[in-house]
């Protein structure tokens, strides 16, 4: 027969597994295996995070890209710690009251420790001064001074009143010293008289009188100057006194707490400004704990606070033994990453000062590492823009989020920027690294190096080795029973089917993890000192079956008919095809009916999914090259007119994905040729233009999704898969499978064209174009071919008789018209 070249090749069992021999480890159980140090063929990932860590130029952050499980944040944990602990712990952040500008508290940096004990030392100073000035300004030695002072007033006030007085006297007037000033009076006979006297006097001696009183009032307004300098003096002497006492009493202490500070001249700046402070708020030290004016109703008002602009609020404080520090964020919120400014109520109203200041993770991090999560920051409102705009600026600015939202501004405080410098590492997924170098330039500037952790690693002898010496840790760290060689084995085997690949292991560690605590709990379960093979199978199926509720659900409606699906028979324009169903963390294969119908027509053909919009962008290209292929196949010598229309039967979700591309071509290719299909065999594979079956995914839920359809039918021997040659590398079945092809009873086939496909398909071969441009008789492709033709021949028969059929109808329909014209003009 023509064509016989083409046959699809039927997998031997060791094809269909990869198996691991217990025998080629040395070891008993891993009781006898070094715990392996570090993370399982990262190799690529570390360097790179290494050098990310390492480097300290401007903009080189690291972002560390991976899917979860990989074991990207316990390398990052560990590496960001040692490479911190070889670096020295970075200054205290403080933040003081701004003398000058209340508004804008100040930011001081010190030594490590230095920070509390600034604040301690200020703190002291300011106590001892509560205690000490009341005291001095209450002893004998200051009441003597002030007494002295005193009496020096007193006597220049005499003296000026003497000479006052005597002015007076020589015009028969008194003067009387009063809270509102200096007043006169008349005096008769040494006495001061009474209006009443003073109206029964004659015209002419009140005139003396008021000529006396009007030239000792311009001598009294002459004389007053020196009464208030006189006062004003005085003043300045108590003033000067009290001073005197008070820098007596703070600047000896201050000078002891500004030599333990001389080499930090922003100290020594906020300790002049703040003795001078002191000094001139004497009177709130003087009498410290006289109560406030309480008003009814509320409580009493606390004069502490009005020491609080004394006190040193220290943010980020360090040992002098530690190391830079690590920060890893459990929260990306605005005001966890970036501080904030607390408030407290008073009579109503929201008051704040330095003291309510709170540091950030920034804060904290600051001379050290960061570490976040890039969907925390991202998610999280204004956070991305304000940690890309400390970064850029190297500035850690402290404000609330209100503000920036404020329409009418509001007096807040705005305290001085802190200095920044921190090494980000920021953990993601590779999409999320892509989304950013696309959308955000300033991404690219700031992190330049990326980690990126892979999810598999090659099966050779040196990282099986590593996966058992990694197995090895996990026990000592978990505290599980020891793994004999034979569950190394089938977990290894396991960490290929992960990934669907006998040449690979997966390095989603935490899914391996997973794996060996349920293996340890039915180990325990039954009592065993050590794991075994046994136990990491029944974790392996009872993950399975805690998983598989849908599976068995859609397993039950294909077996009692409610899904139609055959097993047995051949079938014209029918096929089965397969599919992947995903329920969260898992995936199972599901057989689905593919149908073909074929009219006559001009070469369309039909995808019903995608005329309801249930077609995902992937299948709808693999159905455009299908249709491509019979256009370069078919088509040469003449068009081709047929319609066709295939679809997914009692299928309602989105179909997605080109795996059933060749699927559907073979269902198209049996309903134009009236071939019947076996239904026996269930095919996948994604199909290019040139006819060249195309590797697809989800390969091994494929096979044991149909495996158990057949396997509640009744096992036959003539069963099994058709899957594209390209896919026996991910071929790790279950052992259950495996026995069954080994048994006879299954079958796993491979084509690599699909010339391949219609033989095992059809029992037909496919066909070989000749150098007539025709195929051999007996082909299947001769009889697309022919039928190809005979619809070709038939449609332009239609076409003729349908031409014919309105040029007749149109001459009719001429006549009758010309014959009844005729007729009315005889009548006329």
């Amino acid at each position: 027969m023509a064509g016989t070249a083409h046959k699809p090749h039927r997998l031997n069992p060791k094809q269909l597994r990869r198996a691991c021999d217990p025998r080629s480890f040395k070891f008993k159980t891993t009781a006898d295996v070094p715990p392996i140090e570090g993370t399982v063929g990262q190799d690529r990932a570390v360097s790179a995070m290494d050098f990310g860590l390492s480097i300290e130029a401007e903009g080189f952050h690291l972002f560390v890209a991976g899917v979860p499980g990989t074991g990207r944040e316990t390398e990052l944990k560990a590496q960001v710690n040692a490479i911190a602990a070889k670096r020295p712990p970075p200054r205290d952040w403080c933040y003081v009251f701004n003398f000058k500008e209340p508004a804008r508290p100040r930011a001081l940096s010190l030594p490590p420790e230095r920070g509390h004990e600034l604040s301690d030392e200020v703190a002291e100073f300011i106590d001892s001064l509560r205690h000490d000035v009341p005291r001095a300004f209450e002893s004998d030695e200051y009441a003597q001074r002030r007494d002295q002072v005193n009496r020096e007033l007193q006597s220049q006030r005499e003296r000026f009143f003497e000479v006052l007085e005597k002015e007076a006297h020589s015009r028969e007037l008194a003067v009387n010293v009063t809270p509102v000033g200096i007043t006169t009076m008349p005096v008769i006979d040494g006495k001061p008289i009474t209006k009443e006297q003073y109206d029964l006097l004659s015209d002419e001696r009140k005139r003396q009188i008021q000529e006396r009183t009007a030239e000792l009032d311009s001598i009294i307004a002459q004389m007053a100057p020196q009464l208030r300098r006189l006062d004003r003096g005085a003043a300045q002497l108590f003033g000067q006194l009290d001073s005197q006492l008070m820098a007596a009493l703070v600047h000896p202490r201050l000078d002891d707490l500004k030599r333990d500070y001389a080499d930090e001249p922003a100290v020594l700046e906020f300790l002049d400004a703040m003795g001078k402070d002191v000094v001139e708020h004497l009177s709130d030290f003087r009498s410290p704990d006289e109560a406030q004016p309480q008003i009814p109703g509320l409580p009493a008002i606390s004069r502490d606070g009005v020491f609080d602009r004394y006190r040193v609020n220290v943010i980020v404080t360090h040992a002098k033994d530690a190391h830079a520090p690590v920060v890893f964020t459990e929260s990306a919120s605005y005001y966890h990453m970036f501080g904030r400014i607390d408030y407290r109520s008073t009579f109503g109203s929201m008051v704040t000062d330095h003291t309510m200041i709170k540091p950030g993770a920034l804060h904290r991090a600051n001379g050290g590492y960061l570490v976040v999560q890039a969907l925390d920051v991202l998610t999280a409102p204004l956070v991305w823009e304000t940690f890309k705009r400390a970064l850029r600026t190297r500035q850690l600015r402290l404000e609330n989020m209100g503000e920036q939202f404020s329409v009418i501004p509001s007096a807040s405080l705005s305290p001085e920027p802190i200095p920044l410098r921190v090494k980000v590492a920021m953990i993601g997924t590779p999409r999320v690294f892509q989304i950013l170098q696309t959308v955000d330039d300033e991404f690219n500037k700031l992190f330049k190096v990326k980690a990126d952790f892979t999810t598999d690693v090659e099966r050779v002898d040196g990282h099986v080795d590593v996966y058992a010496r990694f197995i090895a840790r996990q026990v000592v760290n978990l505290g599980m029973r020891p793994f004999d060689r034979g569950a190394v084995a089938r977990i290894v085997e396991q960490g290929s089917r992960l990934v669907a690949d006998q040449e690979k292991l997966t390095l989603r560690m935490m899914d391996i993890v997973d794996l060996l605590v349920e293996a340890d709990y039915w180990a325990c379960d039954a009592g065993a000192s050590a794991v075994t093979s046994k136990h990491v199978e029944r974790a392996i199926e009872q993950n399975v079956y805690r998983s598989s509720l849908v599976e068995d659900r859609i397993q039950e409606f294909i077996n009692n008919g409610t899904l139609k699906v055959d097993v047995a028979g051949s079938v014209v324009g029918q096929v089965n095809g397969l599919s992947v169903y995903e329920t969260g963390d898992y995936a199972f294969g599901r057989p689905s009916r593919i149908t073909a119908r074929v009219s006559m027509g001009r070469g369309q053909v039909i995808n019903l999914e995608r005329e309801i919009q249930k077609s995902g962008p992937s299948h709808s290209k693999g159905f455009l090259i299908l249709q491509g292929y019979l256009n370069g196949k078919f088509a040469h010598r003449q068009p081709l007119s047929f319609a066709a229309s295939l679809t997914f039967e009692q299928v309602y979700d989105e179909v997605d994905g080109d795996s059933a591309s060749s699927t559907e071509l073979y269902a198209l290719l049996s309903a134009i040729t009236d071939v019947p299909l076996r239904q026996g065999v269930a095919v996948t594979g994604s199909v290019n233009q040139l006819g060249e079956v195309q590797a697809i995914g989800g390969v091994n839920e494929k096979v044991e999704g149909f495996y158990a359809v057949c396997k509640a039918r009744g096992l036959t021997g003539d069963q099994g898969v058709l899957i594209p040659r390209d896919n026996v590398r991910n071929l790790m079945l279950k052992p259950e499978v495996v026995d069954a092809v080994r048994d006879g009873k299954f079958n796993v086939w491979t084509h690599a064209t699909i010339e391949e496909g219609i033989e095992l398909l059809t029992g037909m071969a496919a066909g070989r174009l000749r150098k007539d441009g025709t195929y051999a008789d007996g082909t299947l492709f001769r009889k697309v071919t022919d039928t190809l033709e005979a619809m070709t021949q038939r449609a332009i028969e239609v076409n003729r008789g349908t031409r014919d059929g309105v040029a007749l109808t149109s001459v009719s329909a001429n006549g009758s018209r010309r014959a009844k014209r005729d007729d009315r003009k005889a009548r006329g």
